[in-house]
């Protein structure tokens, strides 16, 4: 099965940017359909953005046009580049890879705030 671990997480001013990894061991990510999730406090977990194995992608409403998620299985790893971030945005992040059963990271936090 395989192991995720999230990264690039940090505290950014409103207007930036972020690029998270989602770095995958224990096998390869070709064979996984993977998505970024977030969870804001108080609120539930939800899809930020997803990519097929096939490489299709599908976004939240809240995010088009701002975030980028990618996948590069040569390396074994899924990227969400986010910019413009906003307030809003603020939240703990979860890579999930889904083949018959869901995987998740241990999640990485990301506050936008001035």
């Amino acid at each position: 099965q395989v192991q995720l671990v999230e990264s690039g997480g940090g505290l950014v001013q409103p207007g930036g940017s972020l690029r998270l990894s989602c770095a995958a061991s224990g096998s390869i990510i070709s064979i996984y359909d993977m998505g970024w999730y977030r969870q804001a406090p108080g609120k539930q977990r939800e899809l930020v953005a997803g990519i097929s194995r096939g490489g299709s992608t599908n976004y939240a409403d809240s995010v088009k046009g701002r975030f980028t998620i990618s996948r590069d299985n040569g390396r074994n790893t899924v990227y969400l580049q986010m910019n413009s971030l906003k307030s809003e945005d603020t939240a703990v992040y979860y890579c999930k890879g889904t083949r018959g059963t869901d995987y998740w990271g241990q999640g990485t936090q990301v506050t936008v705030s001035s």
